[in-house]
C-alpha cells in the first residue's frame, strides 16, 4: 500500500516500479526525490512575499529523466553519484598490486561512475516517513568494472530547520575504489534566468590542479589573486571565464568553521549553506546544460544551475598524497552533507 508522500510514476524496463517520495516539513519546506537514480527532483521554499521557490533543476515527471534527448546531453541532474564521484584519469587504477580498468565514458577518463552509475540505477526504498527516505543499492561484483559487492544506503532527511541531508553508508566483500557526491543543480531564483548574479563563498584556500581533460593531477594551486578566491562572498560571475565559468575542485580549510560553502541570492532572497564530513566541495557552473524544457515551464541551457558535489578529492584513488578512497571488507563508508535554507528576504 502507497504511503501518503509516496506517488507511483511507472514500471522502468528493467521491471521495477519507480515512485516519487515527497517529504515536507512545518515550515512547507518539500523536498521530492526519486528512486530512480536517488534523483532529488524539486526542492521548494517558501520566500517572505509567500511565492514557492523550487531551487533545484529538475523535470516534472520521472520519465523525463530517461528521455532519449535528456540522456543525449546528459548533465546529471540532481541524481545519486557512484562509485566514484567525478574523473578517474584513463579509468585505470591499481589495488594491492592488481589493475582493474573502468568505462571511460568521457574518453579517455572514467567520469561519475560510469556509463550506467548510480544515477540510472533503481533503488530499493526500505524506510519512510513524513521527513526521512531511505533508498538502497546493491552494486554488483564487475559492474563497470569496480571490484567486488558494494551495498550502499542513501538516506535523505528533512528537517524543521529547513536542512535537507543526504547520508551514505556503504560496505563491501572486496577492496573497491568508493567516493560518492550527489549532484544538484542550484538556481535560487526558482530555476529560471542564469545564475551569475548569484553569489558564492567556499572555504578554501587551495584548489586542485586539473589536466586539459580536467582530470585532477595530484598538485594543489593556491587561490589567492586568482578567479577562484571565494573566500569572500561575491558574485558567481565576478572572475570567470565567460563561456566556461567554473568546473573546479575546492579544498576545504579543515580549521575553517562550518558551513563549508554557501551561496545567496539577491532577487529571491534565499540563502543556501552547506555542510559537509567531506574535504572536497566541487564548484560546477553548469556551461555545459544543454538546451532544455525544465520543470515548472522553465527553460534551461548554459549557467541556468550550479553544482556544489561534496566528495573526497576526485582520482585520489591514482594519488597516493591525496586521502584513501578505497573502501575494504570490515570497513564501512561515510558520507553527510547537509544543505540549510535561510529566508533573508530581498535586498
Amino acid at each position: 500500500m502507497l504511503q501518503p508522500n509516496q506517488q507511483f510514476c511507472f514500471t522502468h524496463p528493467g521491471g521495477e516500479d519507480i515512485y516519487l517520495f515527497t517529504l515536507q516539513n512545518a515550515k512547507g519546506t518539500e523536498a521530492v526525490i526519486t528512486n530512480y537514480g536517488g534523483i532529488l527532483t524539486a526542492f521548494r521554499i517558501i520566500q517572505q512575499d509567500g511565492h514557492v521557490n523550487n531551487i533545484v533543476l529538475g523535470f516534472d515527471k520521472v520519465e523525463e529523466y530517461l528521455a532519449p534527448g535528456y540522456l543525449a546531453s546528459y548533465p546529471f541532474f540532481g541524481a545519486a553519484i557512484g562509485r566514484y564521484g567525478n574523473r578517474i584519469k584513463d579509468g585505470r587504477f591499481s589495488i594491492d598490486g592488481k589493475a582493474y580498468m573502468v568505462h571511460r565514458n568521457l574518453p579517455p577518463d572514467h567520469l561519475h561512475g560510469g556509463r550506467e552509475g548510480f544515477d540510472k540505477k533503481v533503488w530499493q526504498c526500505t524506510d519512510l516517513s513524513s521527513q526521512s527516505l531511505t533508498l538502497q543499492y546493491r552494486s554488483p561484483d564487475g559492474e563497470e568494472g569496480y571490484p567486488g559487492n558494494l551495498d550502499v544506503t542513501l538516506r535523505f532527511e528533512l528537517n524543521d530547520d529547513n536542512e535537507l541531508s543526504h547520508e551514505y553508508t556503504a560496505v563491501t566483500d572486496q577492496p573497491t575504489p568508493v567516493n560518492l557526491t550527489h549532484h544538484s543543480y542550484f538556481n535560487l531564483n526558482n530555476g529560471k534566468g542564469t545564475i551569475g548574479d548569484q553569489s558564492a563563498k567556499i572555504k578554501a584556500a587551495e584548489i586542485l590542479e586539473q589536466d586539459a581533460n580536467l582530470s585532477v593531477t595530484g598538485n594543489l594551486l593556491p587561490v589567492a589573486n586568482t578567479p577562484y578566491d571565494f573566500r569572500e562572498l561575491k558574485r558567481l560571475d565576478t572572475d570567470w571565464e565567460p563561456g566556461t565559468g567554473y568546473d573546479q575542485s575546492f579544498v576545504i580549510d579543515p580549521s575553517a568553521q562550518q558551513p563549508a560553502a554557501e551561496a545567496y541570492s539577491d532577487k529571491s532572497g534565499i540563502g543556501l549553506q552547506v555542510f559537509t564530513t567531506e574535504p572536497i566541495v566541487h564548484l560546477y557552473t553548469g556551461g555545459g546544460i544543454p538546451p532544455l524544457a525544465g520543470s515548472e515551464g522553465n527553460t534551461y541551457g548554459p549557467f541556468s544551475g550550479f553544482c556544489l558535489e561534496t566528495q573526497v578529492h576526485p582520482n585520489a584513488v591514482n594519488i597516493p598524497d591525496f586521502p584513501n578512497t578505497v573502501l575494504r571488507p570490515g570497513e564501512t563508508y561515510r558520507q553527510k552533507t547537509t544543505y540549510r535554507l535561510i529566508v533573508h528576504g530581498k535586498r
